[in-house]
């Protein structure tokens, strides 16, 4: 890529002059078309790093100067131009970009697309609801943003495992199991659903609050179900089964399939083997009849076994990293997909894990999502303070087919339609925000239909696609155009926004943030509609224009399709 050929030209000259090693250069986008292709601040970042006596330049905007000055002379860049405090911007030639079209013709669904994963395995833990609990608005965040993150690096050529993990295993169990036997009827279990099931849970919380011993009845009954008590294994298997139904519901209307869920239930046979490893090694210690591993930095101690030798998350998770080395290893990166207030666990679980031999060469990352909060506060299951997340979607299929309704009756399949634009709509809701962002419910943000939406660009792919369909030109004709017809500023400018798109999917995984997909998206919409309602397409009269026109039209709607799909939102062809 050409940005890699400036980085490495700016390497060199910068290392030659200062005498420096430089580690990674940044080179940016402007905001500002008028400020070149791509701009660098590396004068003024390295200028304070060196001493006085090695300074080849007296000021950052001077030592610029001097990168440009040494800058070798290609064939992609038309021109460099210093501004300050020491800014160098980069302009490249118009008729670099127009190759392009071909590459994006020929790749189609492949486009942005790169190998720079070969070899490295990723492994995405993402979704992870708990059993016996509705599937909430909370859940959305976890499950769809996993899913981009795992598209994305599938994208650039990682071998990745998505892992649903799912919470089907600790004391909260033990809990409900209490509450079944004593305001229900496990008999009547195969009858129920997940929302009876919170109505128990709820209900303990609110006696538990007025009779605390009540806890240590929920720790009694899980302690049963960790040492293969029948009742509660047989009660167990019931809840989890319920649950299950609901969440392939919800996956369905999600169109999310994750490789695999190993539940933490999973891990419950390998957790004597972890406990015994942690001993041998000195690496846990006792601690008041508990057993716990120091994680320093200020943070409290990982604990492994509660003082009643019930295992913990902590020691599930550990035994889950090692399992993973063992069963996909070696593994290179995984990657947590949770909400902020699992923060702690995680940096604890990660300074714990690399005082293994197993988990000393995985980087770990937490993905640390903003919550999703009501007006009034966090949403609270055991208060059953919850948004459905089946509610939600629902309505904003109900939504999208009220509008389909009105303004193309005539539609063909108009409930898959609406599926894919009101899935599409709350999910690109979500996705376009950083996730660390909080983000407060309203049903009317969460189903925006119109502005930077899903929908806009659904209908922007949708609209492009009329435009080949009324063409009328076969692919093998389209392939054989004179790109350099393509010298309107609007053009151009498209031109450009393309070229752009194999860099924001890799700049989008090097920082896990879909969004930054959902930014250019929504700008490349926006620039291929103020191209299409200025310039004319099928009306132009030259036919060699005509063609590289309808090209650009075909490029667009490719590259519109490819970052959707990316997002897990589909791009129907009619709307």
């Amino acid at each position: 890529m050409i940005r890699e050929k400036i980085k490495k030209d700016l390497k060199g000259i910068v290392q030659k002059l200062l005498k420096v090693k430089i580690k990674d250069i940044h080179l940016e986008h402007p905001e500002n078309p008028e400020h070149g292709d791509y701009f660098s601040n590396l004068a003024m970042a390295k200028f304070k790093q060196i001493n006085r006596k090695q300074r080849a330049a007296n000021n950052p905007l001077e030592l610029a100067q001097k990168i440009a000055e040494n800058f070798p002379k290609t064939k992609y860049l038309e021109r460099i131009k210093v501004v300050p405090p020491g800014f160098i911007n980069f302009y490249l030639r118009d008729e670099i970009f127009t190759p392009n079209l071909k590459k994006i013709l020929k790749e189609k669904e492949k486009y942005g697309s790169s190998k720079i994963g070969k070899g490295k395995t990723v492994i995405v833990d993402y979704s992870s609801p708990n059993i016996a609990k509705p599937f909430g608005i909370g859940h959305l965040r976890s499950t769809i943003i996993g899913q981009a993150i795992y598209n994305i690096y599938k994208f650039l050529g990682y071998k990745v495992i998505g892992d649903n993990h799912i919470g089907d295993w600790g004391t909260q169990y033990g809990k409900l199991f209490y509450a079944i036997k004593k305001w229900s009827d496990p008999s009547k279990l195969p009858t129920m659903t997940v929302q009876d099931l919170v109505e128990l849970y709820v209900r303990f919380h609110e006696e538990a609050a007025k009779n605390p011993s009540l806890n240590d009845q929920g720790r009694l009954w899980f302690k049963r179900l960790e040492e293969g008590h029948r009742e509660a294994e047989r009660i167990w298997q019931e809840c989890v089964r319920i649950s299950w139904e609901e969440f392939n519901r919800i996956y369905d209307l999600l169109d999310v399939h994750i490789d695999f869920a190993f539940g933490e239930s999973f891990y419950k046979d390998k957790m004597s083997a972890l406990i015994k490893e942690a001993k041998e090694l000195g690496i846990a210690k006792e601690s008041e009849g508990a057993l716990i591993i120091e994680v320093g930095k200020g943070m409290p101690p990982l604990l492994l076994l509660k003082s009643d030798g019930a295992t913990t998350y902590h020691a599930r998770d550990l035994a889950t990293i090692k399992w993973r080395q063992e069963r996909f290893g070696p593994v290179d990166e995984m990657i947590y997909e949770t909400g902020v207030d699992h923060k702690l666990h995680f940096q604890q679980l990660f300074v714990a894990a690399r005082k293994f031999a197993w988990g000393k060469r995985v980087k770990y990352t937490h993905i640390a999502h903003g919550m999703i909060r009501l007006k009034t506060g966090r949403m609270r299951t055991r208060k059953g303070e919850i948004v459905l997340l089946e509610n939600v979607l629902n309505e904003a299929i109900k939504r999208a087919r009220k509008i389909i309704e009105e303004k193309n009756p005539n539609l063909k399949e108009p409930e898959k339609v609406a599926k894919a634009v009101g899935v599409g709509a709350v999910k690109y809701n979500d996705l376009s925000q950083h996730y660390s962002k909080n983000i407060i419910f309203s049903w009317d943000k969460m189903l925006n239909l119109q502005g930077n939406s899903a929908p806009y660009l659904q209908y922007t792919h949708a609209r492009a696609q009329s435009i080949l369909r009324k063409a009328k030109i076969k692919e093998q004709k389209i392939e054989s155009f004179d790109a350099l017809k393509l010298r309107e500023a609007k053009e151009i400018a498209l031109l450009k926004l393309l070229h752009q798109f194999p860099e924001t999917i890799e700049k989008a995984a090097e920082n896990y943030s879909p969004n930054l997909i959902c930014n250019y998206l929504f700008e490349l919409a926006q620039v291929f509609n103020n191209f299409y309602e200025v310039l004319p397409v099928l009306k132009t009269k030259n036919k060699e224009l005509k063609k590289a026109r309808l090209v650009l039209v075909k490029a667009t709607s490719q590259v519109i399709k490819n970052g959707l799909n990316l997002l897990g939102i589909s791009a129907p062809e009619r709307m």
